[in-house]
C-alpha cells in the first residue's frame, strides 16, 4: 500500500503507511445502558431505604406517642384514685364527726335525765322528810294535848 495511508500521511522514516489502529473489541449490545441501569437501581434502593427509615421513624414516634398516652392515662387513673381516697377519707371523717355529735347528744340527754332523776330523788327525800316532820308535829301535838288533859284532870281532882 503505497501512498497515503488510511489515516493519511506516510511514515516518514520508513516510508510505510501508518498502521491503522486495531479496532477495539466490540462491546455487547446493552453495554452503554448498564451503568445507567445500575445507577437507577442504586437510586431506587436509596429511595426504598429512605422510605423504610421513615417508616421505622414513624413507628418509633407512634410507639412513643402510645407510651405517652398510656402514661397520661396512668397518671389520670392515679389522680382519680387519689381523689377517690380523699373523698373516702372526708366521708369517713364526716361519719366519725356525726357519730361524735350523736354520742355527745346522748351524753347530754343522759346528763339531763340523771339530773331529773336526782331532782326527783331529792324531791322524794324532802317529801319524806316533810311527812316525817308532819307526823312528829302531830304526835307532839297529841302528846301536848294529852299533857294538858292530864294537867286539867289533876287540877279538877285537886279542887274536889
Amino acid at each position: 500500500m503505497e501512498g497515503p495511508g488510511y489515516y493519511g500521511g506516510m511514515n516518514r522514516e520508513v516510508g510505510e503507511p501508518t498502521p491503522t489502529p486495531e479496532p477495539a473489541e466490540a462491546a455487547p449490545a446493552g453495554a452503554a445502558k448498564r451503568p445507567a441501569k445500575k445507577a437507577a437501581k442504586r437510586r431506587a434502593a436509596k429511595k426504598t431505604a429512605k422510605a423504610a427509615a421513615k417508616r421505622r421513624g414513624a413507628k418509633k414516634t407512634a410507639k412513643k406517642a402510645a407510651k405517652r398516652r398510656t402514661a397520661k392515662k396512668a397518671v389520670k387513673k392515679a389522680a382519680k384514685r387519689r381523689t377517690a381516697k380523699k373523698t373516702a377519707k372526708k366521708a369517713a371523717k364526716r361519719r366519725t364527726a356525726k357519730k361524735a355529735v350523736k354520742k355527745a347528744a346522748k351524753r347530754r340527754t343522759a346528763k339531763k335525765t340523771a339530773k331529773k332523776a336526782a331532782k326527783r330523788r331529792g324531791a322524794k327525800r324532802t317529801a319524806k322528810k316533810a311527812a316525817k316532820r308532819r307526823t312528829t308535829k302531830r304526835t307532839a301535838k297529841k302528846a301536848a294535848k294529852r299533857r294538858t288533859a292530864k294537867k286539867s284532870a289533876k287540877r279538877s281532882t285537886r279542887r274536889r
